[in-house]
């Protein structure tokens, strides 16, 4: 009875030591998505990567770790995932789309003042989007995806072996990889400041890093990589958070 008993309490104060001291985090080249401090880069990772898979805007993760455009990072440097102690955390996008039209000035600037020019309305970046794929929509935006992740951060189109994807819109390919962990095949374009596209599970890609794509252009054949049926997945990206890209594209006519 009495060995019962201290068995007993050595077990709960070992438990008492685990729960004050938990196990650090490693960065195991798998996966980023649980890491709360710092990352060291990998081959094949970029700073666009990096900021996916941990739903930042690139450029925070930039200002943050003093690293100028075009934003090159080196295998083995440390990359700060949380923002220092002294810099504010701008508001999360709403996901709404942006407008299509100038930003109006205030009401209170429609009559210049005598002696001071008013300065021009600020514009918006816009992105017109086309479908990437053809093929039928099985998961949609917030839908949970057969890959597993918690919640599907964009739309799986169904399709067949070889079917053309293509740009949705124009812009640079900023990654083209499979290291970011159920993604299979990934390509990760961006299309301006505001936003980058992503197109995964390829089963051959067709651009190369660094390479400038037009809208419609071939980028990738269909495929089943990182999952268990040919389908693309295809996410919009707005400053580093996922959007519903049902809400950009335009409406399909069957």
């Amino acid at each position: 009875m009495r060995r019962a008993l201290l068995a007993g309490c050595l077990l709960a104060l070992l438990a008492g030591c685990v729960a004050r001291f938990p196990a650090p985090i490693q960065n195991d080249g798998t996966s980023l998505a649980g890491n709360r401090g710092y990352y060291r880069v990998l081959p094949g990772d970029t700073l666009y990567s990096i900021a996916f898979e941990t739903r930042h805007d690139y450029r925070t993760l930039a200002r943050w770790n003093h690293i100028p455009a075009p934003y090159r990072i080196e295998v083995g440097e440390r990359i700060r995932l949380t923002a220092p102690r002294h810099v504010r955390v701008a508001p999360a996008p709403t996901g709404r789309p942006i407008a299509s039209h100038p930003i109006s000035p205030p009401v209170a600037l429609a009559r210049p003042v005598q002696g001071l020019r008013a300065a021009p309305a600020p514009r918006v970046s816009v992105v017109h989007w086309i479908w990437p794929a053809r093929g039928t929509i099985k998961e949609t935006f917030g839908r949970g995806p057969l890959s597993g992740r918690p919640g599907n951060r964009g739309i799986d189109i169904l399709g067949r072996p070889g079917e053309p994807v293509r740009a949705a819109a124009a812009g640079r390919v900023v990654y083209r990889g499979s290291r970011l962990p159920g993604y299979g095949k990934l390509i990760i374009i961006k299309e301006n400041n505001e936003y980058l596209s992503a197109y995964a599970h390829n089963a051959r890609i067709k651009v190369e890093e660094g390479a400038i794509v037009r809208q419609g252009e071939v980028i990738a054949i269909m495929g089943d990589s990182g999952t268990d049926r040919v389908e693309l997945e295809f996410e919009i990206r707005r400053r580093g958070i996922p959007v519903n890209p049902l809400r950009y594209l335009p409406v399909r006519h069957h």
